[in-house]
């Protein structure tokens, strides 16, 4: 038997205070996966970008709807000309655009989303504007940025069957997530052994963004099993995630 080599392994629970069930990978949230963004990220072209430094940012960030799009654009409003290269072109042309598939994202300066600023940037520095943002005012950087930017790596699925019940899954954003056009990526992150250097388990590193995603409630069940399942072991005996293990 051929073992698949994407394999995972998972945790569900039902929710305590509504109509749902919760799954989710326990590879991926156990795992050091951290993002190198300036750091050996190679972008997400058909071919390695390190050089542009654009990370995933260079197709702009997809809204999840009108409310993130208003979120966006009132954060757009604080930001400052030294936190945002592209300051005055955001100003005078707004901050979004609808693309050929009519979806609504960032606007795409030379080439990237208007929110980045590229290598040479006299100001705050590399980078979103919003990350530099956050921390000039000690904030949170998911308080201030477009949703789907602030969930990446994570990813949350939900699905309702016939009589109302929801399961949630929450995983890892995989190349197909970004449609047709991620299997032609040059490199993701997810994927290949560069990402996972991190020093702590993703749940515990991405703990705010998880909180947001899930609820408190969901995610303080998850952390506890997680780490009662550690220290019952005494060492760390999760399934490795498949990028490490075919490194």
């Amino acid at each position: 038997m051929t073992v698949p080599q994407d394999l995972h392994e998972w945790v569900s629970f039902e929710d305590p205070e509504e109509d749902r069930t919760w799954l989710f990978d326990v590879t991926f949230l156990t795992s050091a996966w951290t993002c190198i963004f300036g750091r050996g990220c190679k972008g997400v072209l058909t071919e390695d970008f390190s050089e542009a430094v654009q990370g995933c940012c260079s197709y702009g960030a997809h809204f999840t709807g009108p409310d993130d799009i208003g979120h966006t654009e009132a954060m757009a409003e604080r930001l400052t000309p030294h936190q945002w290269q592209h300051h005055e072109a955001g100003r005078r042309l707004g901050i979004t655009q609808t693309n050929d598939d009519g979806e609504v994202t960032t606007l795409l300066v030379d080439d990237a989303c208007v929110f980045l600023n590229r290598p040479g940037f006299d100001g705050a520095g590399l980078g979103c504007a919003f990350h530099h943002a956050a921390e000039a005012n000690g904030q949170r950087h998911l308080d201030v940025m477009p949703e789907v930017c602030w969930q990446l790596p994570l990813r949350r699925v939900d699905e309702t069957d016939d009589h109302g019940h929801v399961t949630s899954t929450v995983r890892e954003w995989k190349r197909r997530d970004w449609g047709e056009g991620g299997h032609d990526f040059h490199w993701w992150c997810t994927d290949e052994p560069d990402g996972f250097g991190g020093h702590g388990p993703v749940y515990r590193e991405l703990a705010d963004e998880l909180r947001v995603m899930v609820g408190e409630v969901a995610y303080d069940l998850l952390a506890a099993h997680l780490d009662a399942r550690t220290r019952r072991n005494g060492t760390e005996v999760y399934l490795p995630h498949p990028a490490v293990r075919r490194a």
